[in-house]
């Protein structure tokens, strides 16, 4: 399926369907369901933790960084934290400055990042738990993953992955796809990512038994305008270069 810093890229769930927009994809390694989990490969690692942020979310915001991804995508923007013990240990200490961050009246709510957050539960339920016990649904929670929902929803996925989503409240799911790499959408690399309202899909899921995401309402990609007359005036003044 390809090649990455020598390593070949697998498909470890081709048995597998519906597992959500262009995956399986030849641009990173595609899971079967509870393949990977935090118990078995988070080292419980921070790799960065960057406060007062407006580019991972909605509003002003506080962004965790986590250590360890196992998706590989091809040209990953954080291939440097793939490694599940780089970075420093989450302590009580890291765990207070980020709830002391967040108290700020500024401060929309907290991004958790990577890495992959799905596989680092042992710090970030820990954290998420203690943001709902300070400050209740005040600050909402962002997270971004290399999952698909679809996969997330699937038979044989770990719990804790779950019990981490239902204290999320936005997720952009899917893995980074170069292929489909647009500079112009909100908040995600590549166009199969999803920003997708959690809560709500979690009902729709519970109510249904399907696993079709909600798409949060306030999704608005730019585009690309270049109006006619723009055009018109190019090609004149080619022409009368030439």
């Amino acid at each position: 399926m390809g090649k990455l810093a020598g390593g070949r890229l697998h498909d470890f769930a081709s048995d597998e369907q519906n597992r959500g927009p262009w995956i399986p994809t030849v641009y990173a390694n595609n899971p079967k369901a509870g393949q990977w989990t935090s118990d078995r490969l988070s080292h419980d690692m921070i790799a960065d933790y960057k406060p007062l942020v407006m580019t991972d979310g909605e509003g002003i915001r506080c962004s965790v960084y986590v250590s360890g991804c196992p998706f590989h995508c091809v040209e990953c923007f954080n291939e440097s934290i793939w490694d599940f013990q780089a970075g420093h240990p989450y302590t009580q200490d890291f765990e207070d400055k980020v709830i002391k961050d967040l108290s700020r009246g500024v401060v929309q709510g907290i991004t958790f990042l990577g890495g992959e957050p799905l596989l680092n539960t042992g710090v970030l339920l820990r954290l998420a738990k203690r943001i709902r016990k300070e400050f209740g649904h005040s600050k909402d929670v962002w997270c971004w993953t290399g999952y698909t929902w679809e996969e997330l929803m699937r038979p044989g996925e770990s719990a804790d992955k779950l019990e981490l989503l239902s204290y999320v409240d936005i997720l952009v799911d899917g893995r980074y796809m170069k292929d489909r790499h647009d500079s112009l959408l909100q908040f995600r690399g590549s166009s199969n990512q999803r920003i997708i309202d959690v809560p709500a899909s979690l009902r729709e899921h519970e109510a249904t038994g399907t696993c079709d995401p909600v798409i949060w309402s306030k999704l608005h990609d730019q585009t690309r305008f270049i109006p006619e007359i723009y055009g018109k005036d190019r090609s004149a003044g080619e022409g009368s270069a030439s």
